[in-house]
């Protein structure tokens, strides 16, 4: 192997982010996956939307890295209502179009990093908005009930789970 060669291998291999413990990447997986049932049996029962694509990604940090302060409480909720009333915002004043839906996402970036409210994947909430094109009850559900449930299952599971902190802080 050319020294080129083996400085790319190493540059993949140690760059890479360590794989959770076994124990930490089952809890992740169950964390994950009961949420998701919960958030889509509410739905069933209730009647109401309370699954956001979105919210699958904030599984990921919620269960997966429930001390990034991108899975805290004040972020998870408040980056999701940030969000996607921003993208409702743009598309009630401007309608879908490739330019608003690049104006809310930037929009949406903006605010959160303002309010301390970053949470990735709300990022994606505006372009929910703007692709799906629902009205302003969209920010109540799916959004905004969805969210809360989602923060309950797990504020409940982490502390079901001995040795696990959650959250860290709450605003």
């Amino acid at each position: 192997m050319t020294g080129d060669h083996k400085a790319t291998a190493g540059i993949w291999r140690s760059g890479a982010p360590p794989i959770l413990p076994i124990k930490a990447l089952v809890l992740a997986a169950l964390g994950g996956a009961l949420a998701v049932a919960l958030l889509a049996l509410g739905s069933d029962i209730a009647q109401w939307p309370l699954v956001l694509g979105s919210f699958g990604a904030s599984c990921v940090l919620l269960f997966g890295y429930p001390d990034s302060p991108f899975a805290q409480p004040r972020s998870l909720i408040g980056g999701h209502l940030i969000a996607t009333a921003t993208g409702l915002v743009f598309l009630t004043l401007f309608g879908a179009h490739w330019w608003s839906m690049a104006l809310a996402e930037g929009g949406a970036i903006a605010l959160m990093h303002v309010t301390r409210t970053v949470h990735p994947p709300a990022g994606s909430n505006p372009l929910i908005v703007m692709l799906g094109q629902p009205g302003w009850s969209f920010l109540v559900t799916p959004t905004l009930a969805g969210v809360i449930l989602l923060q309950l299952v797990a504020l409940a599971f982490h502390r079901a789970t001995p040795g696990r902190h959650y959250p860290k802080y709450w605003c």
